[in-house]
């Protein structure tokens, strides 16, 4: 009955699980034929159209602007947190780091963003203790 349809769709697929229909799949090293037309237009562009959109730029042209700021000074999605974190050794000593976590939220120290991150870090310290 893995053969039965549904409207439009198949029930149980047209493969046995684990076999691809292309065992072989794509060859290594294989381009996209859109990435190697785009390649071949601005072969030998390489730096006229990049002075281009820096001289639109700086004539004042804001989408250009944007470009140049968005590819030189991109927004920062992570920074290092500097934060002294006891050494956990017990459930207890976890809460005490949690503590002093929160009470560094609160004085303003850290972001409740970092202070996520850092509880996640001592809920796998305390996780891994559990496995011994």
């Amino acid at each position: 009955m893995s053969s039965a349809k549904t409207g439009s769709k198949q029930v149980g697929g047209r493969f046995a699980k684990g076999v691809s229909g292309n065992p072989a799949g794509r060859p290594a090293g294989s381009r996209n034929s859109a990435t190697l037309a785009c390649e071949a237009l601005l072969e030998g562009q390489a730096e006229a159209l990049p002075q281009k959109a820096v001289d639109m730029a700086l004539a004042g042209d804001t989408v250009a602007l944007k470009i140049w700021i968005d590819r030189i000074y991109p927004a920062r999605k992570d920074r290092p947190v500097t934060f002294a974190l006891p050494p956990i050794n017990t459930a207890r000593d976890a809460a005490d780091v949690m503590s002093s976590v929160m009470n560094a939220v609160a004085a303003g120290q850290l972001t409740p963003a970092d202070a996520s991150e850092l509880s996640k870090v001592v809920a796998c310290t305390v996780k891994s203790f559990e496995g011994r």
